[in-house]
């Protein structure tokens, strides 16, 4: 099965070096072991695949951007995400990717005004407690028609969405591991995230995550849309 990648933003150089590449070694390394193929497109520069029967699936990823921003690659992104809503193709999005599927399918993303979440979260996910590394102040305020909430915690209402079983979105990052978290706060935090929010997101990078199960679940996601 073909995942097609649609990067919206690059990951730091700490990422590419453990990688070996950008976001989409980044989660083919999450979803390894299930047998998929994996081709990545640089949205973020205007590299398109040429329609949504490029790939089996697809997946978006996060980005420094917010999705309400003036980018040309975000019209047409939307575009691309409408048409394979359309075609059934499985989609997967994540952090942003969680955002730009709400905007591109009616719904409303904002700064929320509460402040950033980063580091390790726990949120209630198809009711289950899962502790997932976060790393955003965006959020989905108003839901698109079709989309159900399956996920949340008591800073994000609307954590994790499914639209008719063809979508999967969710708000953290299931693809940060607590040592690429750990590289965030020290490259990227400063100057951007609270410090208060950085020295407590540091206190907790040794508390296990459950990022494990939503590789799982996406993989199965994929995988049932096959």
């Amino acid at each position: 099965m073909k995942i097609g990648i649609l990067i919206t933003g690059h990951a730091i150089p700490e990422f590419e070096q453990d990688f070996g590449g950008d976001y989409d070694a980044v989660f083919a390394h999450m979803l390894r072991g299930h047998g998929f193929e994996f081709t990545g497109y640089n949205v973020v520069d205007g590299e398109f695949p040429e329609g949504p029967k490029a790939a089996d699936g697809w997946l978006i990823t996060g980005s420094k951007h917010g999705a309400y921003e003036d980018h040309d690659w975000i019209p047409p992104l939307e575009q691309l995400i409408r048409d394979i809503y359309a075609t059934s193709r499985p989609l997967v999005g994540v952090c942003f990717g969680h955002q730009i599927v709400a905007q591109a399918l009616g719904g409303k993303v904002e700064k929320f005004g509460g402040g950033w979440s980063v580091g390790h979260t726990t949120y209630k996910i198809e009711g289950e407690d899962m502790a997932i590394n976060a790393w955003h102040q965006d959020q989905v305020t108003e839901l698109p028609p079709g989309a159900k909430v399956i996920g949340s915690s008591d800073f994000c209402e609307n954590a994790a969405l499914v639209y008719d079983n063809r979508i999967y979105t969710i708000q953290p990052h299931p693809e940060f591991t607590s040592h690429m978290v750990g590289q965030l706060l020290d490259t990227r935090g400063r100057g951007v995230v609270p410090d208060d929010l950085i020295e407590n997101a540091k206190t907790k990078l040794d508390s296990p995550i459950d990022s494990d199960k939503i590789a799982t679940r996406v993989a199965e996601f994929f995988k049932q849309g096959a």
